[in-house]
């Protein structure tokens, strides 16, 4: 303008100082940072009007990393102490967990304006289960085992440009291990074997074998220790039978001096071999020195009791236990044979009865539903004959005294006035045993 115009700059309506004018009407801003975006107006004035122009600065930073995130800790502290946690990286950084746990894989970027997060499983878009915390910035894995071993990434973009950050996942796994022996099983001989002791491992720590269930189990060899010549010891064999059942007898054994070689052939040796190393076996000793004893029983006492069913009376006899000669003595020392009874069911006269009948009277009809017969029951005894109380042969089935006899249909009567004779004429008497009204035949 004419007069030349006074410019003078300002940043979101604040005044710049003239430090960072220029000629022409430049600003120059070294050195741009975050702290420099916003909106630049610059105004030219002279005694005749001004003019005012403006230009929005945008401040563009590529995605960068960061050493920590907040966000993670904050996650991390109410997830659980059995939850892992790792920061990717550029360079990549490891994390080795064990089937089952779970996991927090965090995105530590920056940048302007805030980048946009993408996370990838081994160069793919996540498919498996899986939850997004923190605005993108923290992956959490609930069960790791729905993984396997891979990398994983996260992409972060905006404006300015891409940075990917990875972590490699490493699935520790259960395994069996047979590097312990037990111990040889014998100190010399040919026989000395020592089985490798299995242990299901994880990290080189041992775990419960139940985690290791659906592990092939590797075969198990022996191992022969120890296979040497022993020295030289005495041998026996078992004790023979006792001499005597009771009252005192004698059992023997062989005692003999050998060494067992490393082939498993025993070698006779001198008893003085045997005596440097220990005191020679017995071969004889006394057993059953306990006395001779048994149990003894006195005469069955009188049969006594009511017979209201069989058998119901009972008699006693007293039972003892003394040695051979006659000696009473403590019934414990009997214990081990077989005690006699005491007491038994028996058989008295009172229980000698039986139901008798007598035959059947004639049958009161021929034909038809009304004939019976009847006969005589009575309770009597077995060795007198004679009646006696029936309740005596309550105790068994008492015999029917009547029962329905000839139940067979009569043959047509007559129909004479409303009145149907039948006609049920008895073979023996020959006579009209009854008459019955009837609107039909019989």
């Amino acid at each position: 303008g004419v007069p030349e115009a006074k410019v003078t700059w300002f940043k979101n309506k604040v005044k710049l100082p003239s430090t960072h004018h220029l000629h022409d009407g430049l600003l120059f801003l070294a050195n741009v940072s975050l702290s420099d975006q916003g909106l630049y107006s610059c105004k030219a004035a002279n005694l005749h009007g001004e003019v005012t122009e403006s230009s929005q600065l945008l401040v563009l930073e590529p995605p960068r990393p960061l050493p920590y995130l907040e966000d993670l800790t904050a996650v991390l502290t109410s997830a659980g102490p059995s939850t892992h946690s790792v920061l990717a990286s550029p360079s990549g950084t490891k994390l080795t967990v064990s089937p089952g746990s779970s996991a927090l894989i965090g995105c530590a970027v920056d940048g302007h304006p805030t980048p946009n997060i993408t996370w990838l499983y081994s160069g793919e878009p996540l498919s498996l289960r899986h939850q997004l915390l923190a605005a993108g910035r923290i992956l959490q894995i609930l069960n790791i085992s729905d993984f396997t071993d891979g990398e994983f990434s996260c992409l972060a973009q905006n404006e300015a440009g891409s940075l990917t950050q990875i972590m490699s996942l490493a699935i520790q796994e259960y395994r069996w291990s047979a590097d312990k022996l037990t111990a040889c099983s014998a100190s010399c001989g040919h026989r000395g074997v020592q089985l490798p002791q299995l242990r299901c491992l994880l990290d080189g720590a041992e775990v419960n074998a139940s985690y290791c269930r659906e592990t092939p189990k590797p075969s198990l060899q022996p191992i022969a220790c120890n296979r040497r010549d022993c020295p030289s010891r005495w041998m026996v064999t078992s004790w023979s039978p006792c001499t005597r059942s009771c009252g005192g007898g004698i059992q023997t054994r062989r005692v003999t001096c050998q060494r067992l070689t490393a082939r498993g052939s025993s070698v006779p040796m001198s008893n003085e071999a045997c005596a440097q190393v220990s005191k020679r076996p017995v071969d004889t000793q006394n057993c059953n020195r306990q006395p001779c004893v048994e149990w003894v029983a006195s005469s069955w006492g009188q049969c006594n009791g009511p017979c209201i069913g069989p058998r119901l009376a009972v008699q006693h006899r007293q039972i003892f236990c003394q040695t051979k000669d006659g000696t009473s003595v403590s019934s414990d020392q009997c214990s081990s044979l077989p005690r006699p009874l005491s007491t038994q069911n028996c058989w008295t006269d009172v229980c000698g009865v039986h139901w008798r009948v007598s035959l059947w009277t004639v049958c009161t009809a021929t034909c038809g539903n009304y004939g019976f017969q009847s006969r005589r029951v009575d309770c009597v005894h077995v060795r007198t004959n004679k009646p006696v109380m029936e309740h005596r042969c309550s105790w068994r089935p008492r015999p029917a005294n009547w029962q329905r006899c000839n139940i067979t249909p009569c043959e047509n009567g007559t129909l004479l006035g409303g009145w149907v004779a039948e006609q049920c004429k008895s073979r023996k008497e020959g006579r009209v045993i009854s008459q019955k009204r009837s609107t039909g035949p019989c």
